[in-house]
């Protein structure tokens, strides 16, 4: 057995909810990987971290309530308060002791010492037959990092198992995280399926990398696009749009659905099935707390949680002319037919997509008291009312107001969103989310490749029909009309109708010079807010080492 010594002044690998600290780690690393299973099972813990980062108040906080997308209030006076982590959120006025930023910063450095770890095991196995698994794992690592470089304006280099992790900045970390995705790409599989770094994975991280390169070079400067940045992401589409493994799903909500493990369209996502103990809260984070989309589970229904802003909402109606249902079959689905009052358990399910106005469903007289029965073994389907927020006489009225007053952050304020599906499972709401939560699909590969057009050569045309494509394939219900010109501003509001609430937005408003605008309760105007803080945790833990751990500008 050989002894590694892993740095982990940044990082904590007792726990993903613990403090960081400068301690070394000794990892009894052994030697003896052999076969698949064996690589495999070192590969599972640099996995594991992945769904607490992409947990609803961890990695979408960060990417989504920071933005003009969505928002979380202080529901009613009593929920959701938190310390005020996601209204300095929202507002732009963090500090680097916001819990869902420490929580973003330490599932990103557990996920960079296993997936480190889990590099050094493999290379000492010195076993050819293993070459797909050591590149998967530096994929990994290579992905932790763009993740680090993204949020937090750093990246972290390894040079060897007794050295202290070099930090860098910038465009020497960018060119790092760059060099390790082109070196191992081409030993990558492609069988390993939509939950693991595969060739084609690494091929779509590239193309966002590069997508992103003009901001990760010099991030607080007005982003310069580079015509060979540009091509490369051009390239990288490419070889994904023309692969021919891939599909635009007919139906855009079932990219969503619990089983979506196998839709077409997914090159990248984390894992959630049942058997990997799938948990993630998607579902259930936004919709009411009188919602219970399941007649099996009495107990499991919304949490009030966070909600569309208007200034997005308005993003739809000022594209359409008015109310887009109908119109976009991104906008919303309609599965609840609300002038039938008697359904069966197996005909009900709730809308999807952005829900407004009263809401329906089944009626109760408590959280976990049975569900009105009708004919048979049909459930009474009504209007919903505040039954669990003890005003019963109160109905569920979704609306467009949402903000910080006393008024705009009621229970019942903001338009909703269910775009990911209830677990079918889920017995009290909170557990066995099993849809996998989407990191690279086909459909953002096509708008990566849209929006390279335009900035590398403004090839509009090029551009239009690769946006006009991902509309033609959702046909499931029905169209939506095809676009008749294409700018930069157009492409990022097709962007914000084809990926709200899939942990993007932050990125691409930053992009596109979006990130310092106004939106309902957000005034700061802040360049430096465009990084987070460095957790004072991980500063203080770095003490010992004068310079080592910078905090970023402006805090």
């Amino acid at each position: 057995m050989k002894k590694i010594f892993l740095l982990i002044g940044i990082i904590s690998i007792a726990s993903l909810y613990s403090c960081t600290d400068l301690e070394e780690d000794i990892l009894d690393e052994s030697t003896d990987v052999t076969g698949d299973g064996g690589a495999e099972s070192l590969l599972a813990p640099a996995y594991a971290p992945l769904p607490e980062f992409y947990r609803h108040t961890n990695y979408f906080t960060l990417q989504e309530v920071t933005t003009d997308e969505a928002i979380l209030p202080y529901r009613g006076g009593t929920d959701w308060g938190d310390n005020g982590k996601f209204i300095n959120l929202h507002q732009h006025t963090f500090t680097s002791t916001n819990g869902a930023v420490n929580d973003a910063w330490n599932s990103i450095t557990t996920g960079l010492t296993y997936s480190t770890s889990a590099v050094v095991r493999l290379k000492n196995a010195n076993d050819p037959a293993l070459s797909s698994f050591l590149a998967e794992a530096r994929g990994l690592t290579a992905f932790y990092n763009m993740k680090s470089l993204d949020l937090y304006g750093i990246a972290f280099r390894k040079n060897g198992v007794d050295s202290t992790s070099v930090v860098m900045r910038g465009e020497e970390a960018f060119n790092y995280v760059e060099s390790e995705l082109l070196d191992i790409v081409d030993d990558l599989s492609n069988d390993v399926g939509p939950g693991r770094i595969s060739q084609d994975a690494a091929y779509g991280l590239l193309a966002r990398l590069y997508l992103n390169a003009a901001v990760y070079r010099d991030v607080y400067a007005n982003p310069s696009f580079r015509k060979e940045d540009m091509d490369k992401v051009i390239d990288y589409t490419t070889k994904l749009i023309e692969s021919g493994r891939y599909q635009l799903s007919p139906e855009f909500f079932e990219i969503f659905d619990d089983e979506n493990h196998t839709n077409p369209e997914l090159i990248f996502a984390i894992d959630q099935r049942a058997d990997l103990n799938g948990h993630n809260r998607m579902a259930y984070f936004s919709l009411s707390g009188n919602q219970f989309p399941l007649a099996a589970y009495p107990r499991a229904n919304g949490t009030d949680g966070a909600a569309i802003t208007s200034d997005y909402y308005r993003t739809w109606v000022d594209a359409y002319g008015g109310d887009p249902q109908g119109i976009d079959p991104r906008f919303h689905k309609q599965n609840l037919d609300t002038t039938i009052t008697c359904i069966s358990a197996a005909d009900f399910e709730i809308d999807r997509g952005i829900l407004r106005g009263q809401q329906y469903g089944l009626q109760h007289d408590a959280k976990g008291e049975p569900f009105q029965r009708c004919d048979g073994d049909a459930y009474v389907v009504g209007k919903l009312y505040n039954v669990t927020r003890s005003k019963p006489d109160e109905p569920v009225v979704f609306t467009e107001k949402i903000d910080f007053s006393l008024e705009g952050s009621d229970y019942a304020t903001g338009y909703r969103v269910e775009k990911y599906e209830f677990s079918k499972q889920s017995d009290t709401g909170r557990n066995k989310g099993e849809a996998d939560l989407v990191v690279l699909r086909l459909a953002d590969i096509y708008l990566m490749r849209a929006e390279a057009y335009l900035r590398g050569s403004n090839n509009t045309a090029a551009a239009l029909e690769d946006v006009n494509t991902i509309r033609r394939a959702r046909t499931a219900r029905f169209t939506a009309p095809d676009l008749n010109t294409m700018d930069l501003e157009i492409l990022y509001r097709e962007r914000g109708f084809e990926l709200y609430w899939e942990h993007q937005r932050r990125t691409d408003m930053i992009r596109f010079g979006k990130y310092e605008d106004r939106w309902t309760e957000k005034t700061n105007s802040d360049v430096k807010k465009r990084l987070f803080p460095i957790p004072q945790s991980a500063i203080d833990a770095a003490s010992d080492r004068p310079g080592y751990l910078v905090q970023n500008e402006g805090y």
